[in-house]
């Protein structure tokens, strides 16, 4: 039985794709969702951006600027689930994306992952790197993943 559902997210669209099934399953089956979203500290670099383009119209570092946009498009997804009835909770880390997705699953005891994919060639994965199939390869959990 699936009561709780991991919804790793990065704001992109195939992200609010796999998060907008998952809310629509939780509602179906009566599951939580938790919604998490991971800063990659491995790409920050202490810069940051100038005050036009910072919503808050101040200057923020790049860290800051990524923590309100993870907030703003997982805020969306919190009033999706408000709409729908489904419970919800966001978490924000920051660290390597595969670690973080299995600390937090692990740490919630979720029943399912549901992920979406981008569908990049194993090529392009290989060198870019991929979160998706690293989390299908490093956890037990079943991993459901929405394509693009």
């Amino acid at each position: 039985m699936i009561s709780k559902i991991l919804v790793p997210t990065d704001g992109s669209g195939i992200a609010q794709k796999a998060a907008a099934y998952a809310v629509k399953l939780a509602k179906e089956i009566g599951a939580e969702v938790v919604l998490l979203n991971v800063i990659d500290k491995r790409f920050i670099v202490s810069r940051s951006i100038p005050a036009i383009a910072s919503p808050t119209h101040l200057t923020d570092t790049i860290e800051d600027y990524l923590m309100l946009a993870a907030e703003a498009f997982m805020g969306e997804i919190i009033e999706l689930c408000k709409k729908n009835n489904v419970r919800s909770r966001a978490v924000i880390r920051k660290g390597h994306p595969v670690e973080e997705i299995l600390k937090e699953a692990k740490k919630s005891k979720v029943d399912i992952i549901i992920v979406g994919s981008h569908g990049r060639s194993a090529l392009k994965a290989a060198v870019l790197g991929s979160v998706t199939t690293g989390v299908m390869h490093a956890t037990n959990i079943p991993v459901l993943i929405v394509r693009g």
